[in-house]
């Protein structure tokens, strides 16, 4: 079995125990969830949605230190083209978070642009493209963001390019990386959310490869995509319909993406995130235990 990867640290994620919300009766109890985690054989785990996971600090590192894990980031979501007026509101969330991230002695916040369509019921919410005014409002306060952070609570930022956001296919994500300064804003580079949206993750990591600070690990089916793009779909119908596949089934190649990483020779974590809201409970486990076996065979 190779063990080439020696900079990629492999985790899982609520996620892909079919976790959106941080409290849902169609969601698996958190205690399940580090129980199952642990026993398919992941060292790391992400918090998920703020509230699934419990919020007390001593609690939750007493919980996932017991089951042999690490915590590697904390998640929000952020409307920052929007403009300075949303600054307060964001930075108190953000705060709640990044205080129990670094709580678990992580070091990463991954932020995800907020949605312009319900990924429900697919209301619009705003225009799927930003002015130019709102480009400036959202490079101006991630940069902001990823210095209050790193000051405040010593984590680093990585913004999450994510379908149905305003930063999505590869013209937004390069628009968005050029606007943006590496010293405070790094990349969370999703493969199957950047590959729902037409775009190369093997090239995005040769040419912006100092930026990419953090890796999601997933894959779309290429043929419930074609019908989500032909029909127009949204993220959470899309999901539903199964487009995010059990690795190594769908697209793009995990192996070629996680060696153009170690390339880059810093460590990164490298976390599953299989999108199965809403799921079956005995479904998640199984589908975990051969994920990090192919990992595994990967070199990871």
């Amino acid at each position: 079995m190779p063990h080439d990867l020696d900079r990629i640290r492999v985790g899982s994620a609520p996620d892909s125990w079919g976790v959106w919300f941080p409290d849902d009766p169609r969601q698996v109890p958190w205690e399940r969830f580090l129980d199952e985690v642990a026993e398919a054989g992941y060292a790391w785990i992400e918090l998920g949605p703020y509230g699934y996971l419990p919020t007390d600090p001593a609690r939750l590192t007493e919980e996932v230190a017991r089951r042999g894990l690490k915590v590697s980031a904390g998640t929000v979501f952020t409307g920052l083209h929007r403009g300075p007026g949303v600054w307060a509101d964001t930075w108190a969330h953000v705060s709640r978070v990044a205080s129990l991230t670094r709580a678990t002695g992580a070091r990463h916040l991954v932020v995800i642009p907020s949605f312009w369509r319900d990924d429900r019921t697919a209301e619009i919410l705003e225009p799927a493209e930003l002015t130019t005014g709102q480009w400036g409002h959202l490079a101006r306060g991630m940069e902001r963001l990823g210095r209050q952070v790193k000051e405040t609570y010593g984590l680093d930022i990585v913004v999450h390019p994510h379908a149905d956001t305003h930063i999505d296919t590869e013209a937004h994500v390069e628009r968005f990386l050029d606007a943006t300064d590496s010293a405070s804003v790094g990349l969370c580079l999703d493969t199957g959310h950047y590959a729902y949206c037409g775009g190369d993750s093997v090239r995005l990591i040769e040419t912006y490869g100092e930026r990419i600070g953090y890796l999601h690990l997933k894959q779309v089916d290429p043929v419930v995509l074609a019908e989500v793009v032909a029909r127009e779909l949204p993220f959470g119908p899309a999901v539903a319909r199964g487009v995010f596949s059990e690795p190594p089934h769908g697209v793009p190649e995990l192996r070629p993406v996680l060696e153009a990483a170690q390339k880059l020779g810093v460590d990164l974590f490298a976390i599953v995130e299989q999108d199965m809201y809403p799921c079956a409970p005995d479904k998640p486990l199984p589908i975990a235990e051969r994920t990090r076996r192919f990992l595994r065979s990967c070199g990871a």
